[in-house]
């Protein structure tokens, strides 16, 4: 099997390899194959973060608020809607009012704990 092979200049070469040296994108990429350990030691931040001292009731009384408000804006979308994308859309809302009934569950359950 005879393949022709394209020549490349050293120069052709040394210009690209060149033009690479002060890329971000390249040394990110070099940092994550040949030194793993500083790609990961980057402090990812965070849209927000939840208090340490937040209570397990706190939690689940604002993720009980989150979920209603999810709900709520699920089914405005819904009505909005129609044929099957309307169904998907209340199906959500379904699933979203199971979720904060266990959630609402929880926190009766919680309460009556700690009378």
């Amino acid at each position: 099997m005879n393949t022709s092979r394209k020549d490349v200049s050293e120069y052709d070469t040394d210009a690209t390899l060149n033009s690479l040296k002060d890329s971000h994108a390249a040394r990110r990429a070099m940092d994550y194959y040949l030194k793993p350990n500083v790609a990961g030691t980057d402090k990812e931040e965070k849209f927000f973060e939840i208090r340490r001292n937040l209570s397990r009731e706190e939690a689940m009384i604002h993720a009980s608020d989150l979920l209603r408000c999810a709900a709520a804006t699920a089914y405005d979308a819904a009505d909005n809607l129609r044929g099957a994308s309307r169904d998907l859309a209340f199906s959500v809302v379904h699933m979203i009012d199971l979720a904060k009934a266990l959630v609402d569950r929880s926190l009766e359950s919680q309460r009556c704990e700690s009378s």
